[in-house]
């Protein structure tokens, strides 16, 4: 993983992408060529023509990367040890522009795993926020969070709320992000 590389990368087939800020889906083309600038959490930030764009894990070998893998689950887990695997993945999602995991940003509120269906299934309830609360990647964050949860093996399903309140601020952020970030 690194950040601030540029990389440069050409789409070996057509790929789903998000602009950065404004998170609208758009197809990048086989063919086109730009920049790697971010690669955090198996997510991918590409710089093409004065544009940002994020390219899902998923869609990962379009520019000839790795795919991202479920987490490995020990065998008959416990509460404990399920909840810190939750939170490792929580900490491989990353606003495309900021590269800072959204825990230590301080933006997840609040985390619940919950019973599933049957005894070796679990669901999870994420309470989140954004930097700015008109942040056009907010969706897409929160789904990034949804998949990355859900690709546990046994995590059923992840339900996702983004609220505002209280409003995120610079104090929520850990202190290794204020340390990351330049402001300690």
């Amino acid at each position: 993983m690194y950040y601030g590389h540029n990389e440069p990368v050409m789409f070996s087939r057509d790929c789903d992408a998000v602009i950065i800020p404004s998170g609208d889906e758009v197809t990048l083309p086989e063919g086109v060529s730009g920049f790697l600038t971010q690669s955090l959490g198996g997510s991918f930030t590409v710089y093409i023509e004065g544009n940002l764009f994020r390219i899902a894990g998923i869609d990962a070998d379009a520019i000839g990367k790795e795919p991202i893998r479920p987490p490995a689950v020990p065998p008959n887990a416990t509460e404990e040890e399920l909840e810190t695997v939750i939170w490792n993945q929580l900490r491989t999602c990353y606003d495309p522009e900021i590269p800072i995991n959204i825990v230590d940003l301080g933006l997840i509120y609040s985390c619940e795993l919950l019973p599933g269906a049957s005894p070796d299934e679990r669901i999870v309830d994420v309470e989140m926020t954004l930097t700015a609360p008109g942040c056009g990647m907010g969706d897409i964050l929160a789904q990034d969070v949804r998949d990355k949860l859900e690709i546990i093996p046994v995590i059923m399903a992840a339900n996702v709320d983004l609220v505002f309140d209280p409003p995120w601020n610079q104090s929520m952020m850990s202190e290794a992000a204020l340390l990351e970030a330049g402001m300690l």
